[in-house]
């Protein structure tokens, strides 16, 4: 099975239709980088408020030596995350970037890295790190499948943040309808109080409002509800059968 019929597109599709949440597909792609590399460990890495954090992982060493570069602020992954281009290190013996970072990999029994950048250039960007025992590990990989692999989680969390945005739209949107009918109803109250226009009824309530340093929808809610003894009836967002 080449790397296009076990991790292309319908298959990753699957991925997302059978996991709960962004993070089981992540450690489902985390899981398959291993699977794919041979390497010891293997973990997605997200920035979040502005920090780097090991979403998910696969094998022992992943956590550790992420942590050890996010302790430093610099490594392959950190790398890979900021410049959004893959960092390779073939021998850590022979590695002198990242300060004593190379050296810890090396007591960890790790002599090799990848790293492809997830995500670029916005909030949510990452890295898919793989750590391997002998050094040229990654020589002998499939990286084409790799690249599919770190691919498919941008695609996910693209997907993920689309969703996340359409529920915040969605929420504004019924918050927004709410208080356009709390406010219709007690226009109608003044105007039917006042006998006057809803120009008239609105610009009367406004006044109240500014008046008593509080806003429009609670004023309303308050009208309505001394007058009726409850709460005004709001509408909910209803999906379209």
């Amino acid at each position: 099975m080449n790397a296009d019929d076990a991790y292309g597109g319908s298959h990753i599709t699957q991925w997302l239709l059978e996991t709960d949440s962004l993070e089981d597909f992540l450690q489902t792609l985390a899981d398959a980088a291993l699977e794919l590399s041979r390497a010891e460990g293997a973990g997605v890495t997200l920035r979040r408020d502005g920090r780097p954090v090991t979403v998910v992982s696969a094998g022992p060493a992943a956590p550790k030596l992420d942590e050890k570069q996010y302790g430093q602020d610099d490594g392959p992954c950190l790398q890979a995350l900021r410049t959004d281009a893959e960092v390779s290190v073939p021998d850590m013996l022979d590695e002198r970037r990242w300060g004593d970072y190379p050296a810890y990999a090396v007591s960890c029994g790790i002599r090799s890295s990848f790293s492809l950048p997830i995500a670029a250039h916005t909030h949510t960007a990452g890295a898919l790190n793989l750590y391997a025992g002998p050094p040229d590990a990654f020589q002998r990989t499939d990286l084409a499948a790799l690249r599919s692999l770190a691919a498919q989680a941008t695609g996910g969390i693209a997907l993920a943040q689309r969703i996340s945005d359409t529920q915040e739209f969605a929420e504004q949107l019924q918050t927004a309808m709410q208080s356009r009918s709390v406010i219709d109803q007690a226009l109608g109250v003044v105007m039917g109080q006042r006998r006057c226009t809803a120009h008239e009824a609105f610009d009367i309530l406004r006044s109240a409002s500014q008046h008593r340093n509080i806003r429009l929808r609670e004023l309303c809610t308050e009208l309505i509800t001394n007058l009726t003894g409850r709460p005004p009836a709001t509408p909910e967002l209803r999906p379209r059968p």
